[in-house]
């Protein structure tokens, strides 16, 4: 199979979530109630006609439940509690019964490949050697020859996520505890078919409460070799890349395919699983999204927002060349064609802002944004706004480290000018793919701290709320929010783009990203210009006005056979 080949699905039956999009919430920052600067459930609730108008059938809510906020909720210290700072479990339902009213689902964010260290479950660990719940999380001695806490004492070498090693010594027992993510956030043991059974049983009582699936954090690390052997060395220090070892374990699909009979199977109601899989592949993926496998309906995956890494890595960005990108997307396309399904984003709570990222925020903000939004949405795959994403925020301007909340990129900062970094340069890195950049407040109106609270904001405000918000734009016809209703309204209507067969058009264009939608008689082209400079492009076929279906500007011209682009211009025909 080519690219430049159809690709052929089949069309029956077909899942409610291929017609769906979902829309993440990022609670912390999306609209506060209470005045103490953070957002919360009640705050999320008397925003949900801004969902409703936009016609999202999901949403995907960031974690919500009790939390020490080492990594803004995504270290929990319990799963069946909701944290103060969001609000009761009161609030939780009266969310849950409006959405549910509109029309729309509740998904919550399952974080289970670690907890809080101030988890009940890791206090007992942690107490003794002998305690019943040691073996519930990942504890070694210190390396041979070494005593603990000597340098290099660690058990293996692996660099964390979020730098420096992915072992801290616990003082009062002599041993390690593996954390790949911050040293707050110990790995659970999923070796442990009791940690396994606990996990099933808190999901079970939260889909007994009535949410509508999980979106689950991390997920393809739940399975580490169990000899937790050393990485390639690659960071400072001689710390290892332990990826290989804890990416994609051996009893992964073992794990999912239990989860999936112990908690999914035989439930009535429309569920949604999502898996956040770091580093697979479209083979891989196809594994997890098989239905006859029965494991997840379908995974994130991170291969076409690495493509601007430079040799530094991810804080050390390069400008993405359109060719790559377009070919990461069409082989994903292509890989789960017949079996499997794509998740379609640009943003979310670890991602910068696209239009800044990937377009232009400047002189063609609206314009860019709304080109990467169509050629993005219409492919094949369920697509996912993040909250902000609809009305084209940007990157934030942060003026110094004091400005960032983010333990990933705080931890970056320090690591990297204590080893003589210039820090201008590593605030230049943070500012364009820090995480805090999809994290400021949601921009509501013009009124200070943009409608989102009457306090100080647990983050700075995007000063460029003035003019860009969803006050302004909800009757501006030509807005950024109101393109996304109309891809939005396209997805729902036009079965094309929800079943049909995709093809890449002009792949090899380092401008022009056009590709073909096919089902049965109908056939759908999307072309875009995604550059500053205005292009022409010959398609396939007699395409004329009547065919337009939606554009991001105010007419369509043909030169010689040939459409016309103005700079990130965006157009979608239909016949």
């Amino acid at each position: 199979m080519t690219l430049e080949q159809p690709i052929a699905i089949a069309v029956t039956p077909a899942p409610w979530w291929t017609s769906a999009v979902v829309y993440q919430v990022y609670p912390r920052s999306f609209a506060d109630s209470n005045g103490d600067g953070v957002g919360d459930l009640a705050g999320l609730t008397s925003r949900l006609d801004h969902l409703e108008r936009l016609g999202v059938d999901v949403i995907w809510l960031s974690p919500v439940y009790a939390s020490p906020h080492a990594d803004n909720g995504y270290d929990i210290s319990d799963y069946q509690a909701i944290d103060p700072v969001y609000g009761t479990f009161d609030d939780f339902d009266e969310l849950l019964a409006q959405v549910h009213a509109r029309g729309m689902k509740l998904v919550m964010d399952l974080v289970v490949n670690h907890t809080s260290d101030e988890h009940p479950w890791f206090v007992e660990s942690r107490s003794s050697k002998d305690n019943p719940k040691r073996d519930w999380y990942w504890w070694r001695p210190p390396r041979d020859g070494f005593e603990a806490g000597q340098p290099g004492a660690e058990p293996t070498n692996w660099q964390s996520f979020f730098s420096g090693p992915t072992w801290t010594l616990d003082e009062a027992t002599g041993e390690y505890y593996l954390h790949l993510f911050d040293r707050k956030q110990p790995d659970l043991n999923w070796e442990n078919p009791e940690v396994r059974q606990a996990v099933y049983a808190m999901m079970r009582w939260w889909l007994d409460r009535g949410v509508d699936g999980f979106r689950m954090d991390v997920i393809n690390l739940i399975s580490k070799n169990p000899a937790l052997p050393d990485g390639a060395t690659i960071g400072v220090g001689g710390l290892g890349d332990g990826f290989p070892h804890y990416s994609m374990g051996p009893r992964i699909h073992e794990f999912l395919q239990e989860m999936h009979r112990e908690v999914f199977e035989g439930r009535a109601g429309d569920l949604l699983t999502v898996g956040e899989t770091l580093g697979v592949t479209w083979e891989q993926a196809r594994l997890f999204t098989d239905p006859a496998r029965r494991e997840l309906d379908m995974v994130f995956q991170f291969e076409h927002v690495s493509l601007d890494h430079g040799p530094g890595g991810k804080f050390d960005p390069k400008p993405v060349d359109l060719r790559e990108l377009k070919a990461s997307l069409a082989r994903w396309q292509a890989g789960l064609a017949e079996v499997g399904w794509n998740s379609l984003y640009w943003n979310n709570h670890d991602q910068p802002r696209v239009v800044s990222r990937f377009g232009d925020d400047d002189r063609y903000w609206r314009e860019s944004a709304t080109a990467l939004a169509t050629v993005l949405h219409l492919q094949r795959g369920t697509p996912f706004v993040y909250q902000g994403e609809e009305l084209g925020m940007t990157n934030a301007p942060f003026a110094g480290v004091h400005d960032l909340r983010d333990v990933e990129s705080l931890n970056h900062y320090h690591q990297s000018v204590a080893a003589g970094a210039d820090p201008e340069s590593v605030l230049r890195g943070l500012r364009a793919m820090g995480r805090d950049n999809g994290r400021t407040p949601v921009q509501w109106d013009a009124a200070p701290n943009a409608g989102f609270t009457d306090g100080e904001p647990w983050i700075a405000v995007n000063p460029n709320h003035t003019w860009l918000n969803a006050q302004a734009q909800y009757d501006d016809p030509r807005s950024v929010f109101n393109h996304y209703r109309r891809l939005i309204a396209l997805r729902h209507r036009l079965p094309v783009v929800a079943l049909g067969d995709f093809r890449m058009l002009l792949p090899d264009d380092p401008f022009v990203f056009a590709y073909e939608r096919t089902l049965d008689d109908t056939r759908m082209v999307v072309v875009a210009n995604l550059g500053d400079t205005p292009r022409t492009a010959a398609l396939d076929g007699e395409w004329t006005a009547g065919d337009l279906v939606l554009s991001n500007t105010d007419e369509v011209s043909f030169v010689s056979g040939r459409i016309a682009l103005e700079p990130w211009s965006a157009h979608v025909f239909v016949r």
